[in-house]
């Protein structure tokens, strides 16, 4: 857990990793991109329809997204 509480959508690590601070190989790049991209689809559309139950949940996530 990272001192700022736990994570969001990345971890630490993979954070670093995408932000070229890491030295790994082109191999292990391609995994936490892949990694990555499956809790962005999983995100998906019955995720957003419960936070757009909520008054003000899903317009939070929009905003912390487009900032």
């Amino acid at each position: 857990m990272s001192e700022d509480g736990p994570r969001g959508l990345m971890t630490d690590r993979e954070m670093e990793i995408l932000l070229g601070e890491a030295d790994v190989s082109e191999k292990y790049y391609g995994v936490v991109v892949t990694r990555v991209r499956k809790r962005i689809n999983r995100l998906g559309e019955s995720e957003l329809e419960a936070l757009e139950a909520h008054d003000t949940l899903a317009d939070e996530l929009r905003d912390a997204v487009c900032e």
